[in-house]
């Protein structure tokens, strides 16, 4: 299949995050033993979505694992010109959900493999496909823990998110958490008697705003990063059943995007030592008063490192002279944080990521199958 033909086979499969992407996976699994190539597949706890790992080349130390997330956000309410999960080609671009972000990558790698299979491999490429990772990068871990499994050290991971082909060698970090605000009901007269969640909420709500200001003003603006500071936002505040009532409930979703020099634990501390003060509080208005966090994900940033083999190759096989830098985060933060050199470089615009008639552009296909060929003579 060429790499085009393998974009359209990957796309039809509706991978989003809710649904189950055993089929893609199972698909992949049986193209590759077609090929003489085992794979094993990692599932998550209830077994209803999987991550694959796959070797091609020999069984020895060193090599690339090429890295890519399966799963694709949700097109519902998006205004569509086409079927997302059918690839339409017009004016040298292929439109369809997941052409950018990031099934290209995963296609191309898929299309390249007959290729890898008859030019002598010296070193291996290891293909490692993930589930979950527009949910908060879950399935990673597992394929990391294959990895440590195995005992393998690859020389450096590819994540093939879209960066136009630019050697992307730091981003920042991200955790996501929902606050729920229990207060205690009551006639809005009698606020003697109620407790109100959303007045707690409103308080926390403009404590991170506060923070956020402050990381604002340490902004790194010679990093390269767009904004060039540490991010935090709310998205959702969701509370109160009428307004002569005294909210019993108040929900706060919330997410902070860090700089690579910007510790995520010390905004996490001082957030939470803020929650623990309202808790307090309201708590020695009513027993029954409480505030609890669940925590969403947590993706630590990408840290530039002069010394990493994976940026090093990356700028060989492009040929670029200078790396850049990504306001989103990536499963390669986990990576490096469990040790192993990655770097960012793959086919597409994140500009076109989570968009209505997301789409890739020919040429950014052709180069990615030219960097892979690359990789390939290289490790032969």
């Amino acid at each position: 299949m060429t790499p085009v033909e393998m974009i359209r086979r990957l796309i039809a499969f509706d991978t989003t995050s809710h649904r189950s992407n055993l089929e893609m996976i199972h698909w992949i699994a049986d193209y590759l033993d077609s090929h003489g190539i085992a794979s094993t597949l990692v599932h998550d706890d209830e077994r209803r979505k999987a991550n694959l790992f796959a070797t091609l080349g020999p069984d020895r130390e060193g090599g690339v694992v090429l890295s890519g997330h399966t799963d694709v956000v949700p097109v519902d309410g998006q205004p569509w010109d086409t079927d997302p999960f059918e690839v339409h080609e017009e004016a040298g671009k292929l439109f369809g959900r997941g052409t950018s972000d990031m099934k290209s990558f995963i296609a191309v790698a898929l299309a390249c493999v007959p290729e890898f299979l008859t030019c002598g491999l010296k070193r291996p490429i290891h293909f490692a496909f993930s589930y979950d990772e527009e949910v908060g990068c879950l399935g990673v871990h597992g394929l990391i823990g294959e990895l440590k499994r195995r005992d393998l050290r690859p020389s450096a991971v590819i994540i093939g998110e879209p960066t136009l082909m630019e050697v992307v060698d730091a981003h920042k970090g991200i955790a996501v958490f929902r606050t729920h605000f229990r207060g205690v009901p009551a006639h809005s007269s009698a606020t003697h008697i109620g407790v109100s969640a959303t007045h707690a909420a409103g308080r926390f709500v403009a404590f991170l705003d506060d923070l956020f200001e402050e990381y604002q003003a340490r902004a790194r603006p010679d990093l390269g990063f767009v904004p060039p500071y540490t991010t935090i936002q709310v998205g959702i505040l969701n509370g109160g059943t009428a307004s002569n009532i005294i909210a019993q409930d108040c929900h706060v979703d919330w997410h902070f995007r860090t700089m690579p020099t910007d510790d995520p634990a010390e905004i996490e501390d001082r957030a939470f030592s803020r929650l623990d003060q309202l808790r307090e509080n309201i708590k020695t208005r009513h027993p029954d008063c409480d505030i609890t966090t669940t925590i969403g994900s947590r993706v630590p940033p990408l840290r530039p490192d002069s010394a990493s083999a994976a940026t090093e190759l990356a700028l060989q096989l492009t040929g670029a002279n200078s790396t850049s830098q990504a306001s989103f985060g990536t499963e390669a933060g986990i990576f490096q944080e469990n040790s192993y050199a990655a770097v960012v470089c793959g086919p597409g615009d994140i500009a076109q990521a989570h968009q209505p008639n997301e789409f890739i552009a020919l040429e950014q296909v052709e180069s990615c199958h030219a960097f892979l060929r690359r990789l390939m003579a290289r490790l032969s």
